[in-house]
């Protein structure tokens, strides 16, 4: 796709500009939008957090704490029901008179929420048709939405494209939760990749002006990014959005160390020279109310929210060694099932049992099997803890090495997720 030259004062710069396609009433809402062009800042924008769910684990992220001091991507306060959603924007645009943009920001992805996603848009713009529309994904359903998408009428959509190389990608993501399959390593790179590049190069072909997010991880992935930006630039996107890591509290790069705002800015004016960078983003939370440098979403607190930090705190997936579902009685090699059991909102649901091939099979079979425990990471991957009456060192480590912590206990079900949460949570 042939792209027009040019640039953008202010806290944007490079080649690219707006696409030989784009129509003056896109270029507009593009100049009236704060995270698009540096000026826009007048503009307020309204993050509406109707996205819970996220359909994978990014080593950076941790969505479980909650401060109003704090700025950074997926944090909010509460949840909105689309309707909720709709009344509340209505509230604030008579109260926030340069209000031109609703975004989707998560807390979890806005794709992996669709249904939720289309019904807040649909709602708000049944009300002001003229407002613009943007969301944010990590890109993994793309393919699947990209169609309804451009028929809502949303504009601007930013894809967090941090690696186009899966080895790279392998130390980003701790899972994939690609359509209810747990995917690992290289393998969840991959899937995540390819999604990400068909459908940011559908969306460009399609009229949607693209932002690409890029999550600068020091000693992972900050020498691979110029490669990232040249990536955008071929599949058609506007600009990109070079971010700093901010270590979360009990993700698994919380130690990693800081980027100065030397090293960023130097790293986005090199990127500048393959395509336009901004310089200006906030890294906002979830549900950001008001101008990039003025967030006013504690005025607005209490709006039909429901809480998230308590229950996305208490939604914990944890796999119990069990015979019938009543007590923790076997040992992790023995077990060939594992009953899956959800701990929310202070409840304990069964969700189903898992069929495995038993680890151990005999004394002379129960080392490590490395090809057997592939196979028990792949289904257990999306559970924070197993719990058993004994597990071994070799499978407790190899667990332990994908975020999964362990418990040996012989007790009832109830009483040891009891005890696992309470050992997950602090």
């Amino acid at each position: 796709m042939a792209l027009s030259g040019g640039g953008c004062s202010g806290g944007c710069s490079g080649k690219t500009d707006y696409p030989e396609w784009a129509s003056e009433e896109l270029k507009k809402k593009t100049e009236e939008h704060p995270c698009y062009t540096a000026d826009g800042h007048k503009n307020a924008r309204m993050h509406i957090p109707v996205a819970p769910k996220c359909n994978i684990q990014c080593n950076y992220c941790n969505r479980l704490y909650d401060c109003v001091n704090e700025s950074r991507p997926g944090v909010t306060s509460g949840i909105l029901t689309p309707e909720g959603a709709a009344k509340k924007y209505s509230m604030v645009k008579e109260k926030i008179e340069n209000l031109k943009v609703v975004g989707i920001a998560g807390p979890g992805d806005a794709l992996a929420n669709f249904e939720e996603t289309k019904k807040s848009i649909e709602l708000i713009k049944e009300q002001d048709p003229d407002v613009i529309i943007c969301l944010s994904t990590n890109g993994l359903m793309l393919p699947d939405y990209a169609e309804e998408i451009v028929a809502l009428g949303i504009s601007h959509v930013t894809v967090t494209l941090n690696s186009i190389d899966p080895k790279i990608g392998a130390k980003i993501y701790e899972f994939v939760n690609y359509k209810g399959e747990i995917l690992k390593g290289e393998k969840a790179a991959k899937v995540l990749q390819d999604n990400q590049l068909k459908g940011i190069e559908y969306l460009a072909k399609n009229g949607v002006l693209c932002k690409i997010n890029i999550v600068m991880v020091k000693g992972v992935n900050e020498h691979h990014i110029p490669e990232v930006v040249k990536k955008a630039r071929e599949l058609g996107a506007f600009m990109t959005n070079i971010m700093p890591l901010i270590p979360a509290s009990g993700t698994v790069f919380e130690n990693l160390p800081l980027t100065s705002k030397k090293e960023l800015n130097e790293l986005r004016n090199k990127c500048s020279i393959t395509m336009k960078q901004m310089y200006h983003c906030q890294q906002c939370r979830a549900d950001a109310i008001g101008q990039l440098t003025q967030d006013r979403s504690l005025e607005f607190r209490d709006m039909g929210e429901k809480p998230f930090v308590e229950r996305e705190k208490r939604d914990v997936l944890v796999a119990v060694a069990s015979k019938d579902g009543k007590l923790i009685d076997q040992h992790f090699g023995q077990a060939d099932k594992f009953h899956i059991y959800k701990y929310s909102n202070n409840e304990i649901k069964f969700v189903e049992k898992r069929d495995i091939e038993k680890y151990c099979t005999g004394i002379e079979s129960c080392d490590d099997k490395d090809s057997k425990m592939d196979k028990v990471l792949k289904t257990l991957g999306d559970c924070k803890a197993v719990l058993s009456v004994r597990i071994g060192y070799g499978p407790k480590e190899m667990l332990r090495s994908k975020n999964i912590q362990t418990y040996e206990l012989y007790d009832t079900v109830e009483n040891g997720i009891n005890t696992a949460f309470q050992k997950i949570n602090g």
